[in-house]
C-alpha cells in the first residue's frame, strides 16, 4: 500500500499538516482531497476510536483506499463542494478537522491520457471526474475569444492573454496537448517556453473543474461544519487558491472587510492559529521539489 501512495503523490508538508489539526485519537475528521492517501494514511496512524472521512471524484482514489481500515476510513466519491450533504449523509454532522490539500497529485500529472501535462501526449481533458462535464478540448474549441482571453489572464496570468485567445481561436480543431502547444509555440516567450504552457494548462485546468468556485463554496461550509474548537488546515499552490482562503480565514469573506456587530466587535467564523503561512523546510524541499509553491494556513473554530 505505501509503495502505491508514494508512488502516486508524495504528501507534502505532512508533519506540518497532522500537528495543524491537533488530532484526538477519538475525533473525527476529513481529508477533503484523498488523492494517492498519504495525508489519510498518516491522519488513521494517530486514531484509536477515530473516523476518518476522504473525499475525491478520481476514480483512481478508489484503488488508494484498498486496504484502509474501513471500521476507521471511508471514502466519499463526491466533490467535496458538498461536504456538508455527504457528511450528513454519512451520520457526522460536525467534525474535529478538516484537510484540503489543494494540489494536484503527481500521479495525475503523470497519467498521459488525462491530459493534465505539457510533457505527454493525449487528448486534451483535464476533468478530475471523467464522468461528465466539459472537457479542455470542449473549452478551447467552444468558448468566445473574450472568455478564453479572460480565462487565461485572471487563472493562468499570463501577460499576452489577448493574443494567445486569438491564437487559439485561429487554429480551432484542437484535440490533444500537441495540437494546443502548437497553436501558441509562435508567441510562448523564447527560453520560457515550459513555464508559459504550464500557465496556459493551469487556467484550463481552473476552468474546468470549477477550482476556485468549488474551493469557495467548500469555506463557507466550513464554519457549520466544524465543532467549536475543530481546526482547518488548507495547503495550496499558487495565490489564485491561498487569496480565498487567506480572505475567508481573516474576515469570513472573499471579498471585503470582515462584518462588525453592533460594539464594533469583528464577526468572522474562524481565527487564524498561525500569523503568517507555513512554508516547507530546507529538507523537504531538497527532498520534494513540489513543495516549493506550497503555503500552509491553519485556522480554527471558537470554542
Amino acid at each position: 500500500m505505501s509503495e502505491n501512495i508514494n508512488a502516486y503523490h508524495v504528501p507534502v508538508m505532512l508533519t506540518e499538516c497532522l500537528e495543524g489539526l491537533a488530532i484526538k485519537p477519538n475525533g473525527i475528521y476529513v481529508d477533503v482531497t484523498f488523492g494517492g492517501g498519504g495525508h489519510s494514511k498518516a491522519i488513521l496512524e494517530k486514531l484509536t476510536t477515530g473516523k476518518l472521512f476522504g473525499f475525491d471524484q478520481d476514480p483512481d482514489a478508489v484503488k488508494n483506499a484498498e486496504g484502509l481500515d474501513p471500521s476507521k476510513f471511508t471514502l466519499i466519491k463526491a466533490n467535496f463542494r458538498n461536504i456538508k450533504k455527504y457528511l450528513r449523509l454519512y451520520g457526522a454532522k460536525q467534525v474535529d478537522g478538516i484537510l484540503a490539500d489543494l494540489g494536484i497529485s503527481s500521479y495525475q500529472i503523470d497519467t498521459a491520457e488525462r491530459g493534465f501535462s505539457t510533457r505527454f501526449e493525449g487528448d486534451l481533458d483535464m476533468r478530475m471526474n471523467k464522468s461528465g462535464g466539459l472537457t479542455a478540448a470542449e473549452v478551447v474549441n467552444t468558448y468566445p475569444v473574450e472568455d478564453l482571453h479572460k480565462i487565461l489572464g485572471m487563472y493562468g496570468e499570463i501577460k499576452n492573454a489577448k493574443t494567445a485567445a486569438q491564437a487559439i481561436l485561429a487554429a480551432r480543431d484542437i484535440k490533444t496537448v500537441s495540437d494546443l502547444k502548437n497553436a501558441l509555440q509562435n508567441i510562448a516567450p523564447k527560453g520560457r517556453e515550459f513555464k508559459y504552457f504550464a500557465q496556459v494548462f493551469q487556467a484550463l485546468r481552473i476552468e474546468v473543474n470549477e477550482e476556485i468556485k468549488v474551493l469557495e463554496e467548500f469555506l463557507e461550509q466550513v464554519p457549520e461544519v466544524l465543532k467549536p474548537g475543530g481546526r482547518l488546515v488548507v495547503m495550496s499552490y499558487h495565490s489564485l487558491e491561498d487569496r480565498p482562503v487567506k480572505n475567508f480565514i481573516r474576515s469570513g469573506k472573499f471579498h471585503g472587510d470582515a462584518e462588525k456587530d453592533f460594539y464594533g466587535n469583528t464577526l468572522k467564523p474562524l481565527e487564524s492559529v498561525t500569523r503568517k503561512p507555513i512554508t516547507a523546510s530546507e529538507e523537504e524541499l531538497v527532498k520534494n521539489p513540489r513543495s516549493r509553491s506550497a503555503k500552509l494556513r491553519v485556522a480554527e473554530k471558537p470554542e
